[in-house]
């Protein structure tokens, strides 16, 4: 039986993130910070096509940055 919480939500796609893109998670919310004041689909945008992000693992970076602001 494991007693470790579940991962749930934008953070469930963390490890998948850093698998694929070979970056820490902290990397990605950093490179946020560039674009903060933007609307939430114009930092997936950013993640996008500045960085090769997919969709899915950009919108849930954003959605995490933008939840702990």
């Amino acid at each position: 039986m494991s007693t470790a919480p579940t991962v749930t939500g934008p953070a469930s796609y963390f490890p998948s993130i850093e698998q694929k893109y070979g970056q820490s998670i902290q990397h990605w919310l950093t490179l946020l910070d560039n674009v903060q004041e933007q609307p939430h689909m114009a930092q997936v945008a950013f993640l996008k096509t500045q960085h090769g992000i997919g969709h899915g693992h950009a919108n849930a970076l954003v959605a995490y940055y933008r939840a702990k602001s």
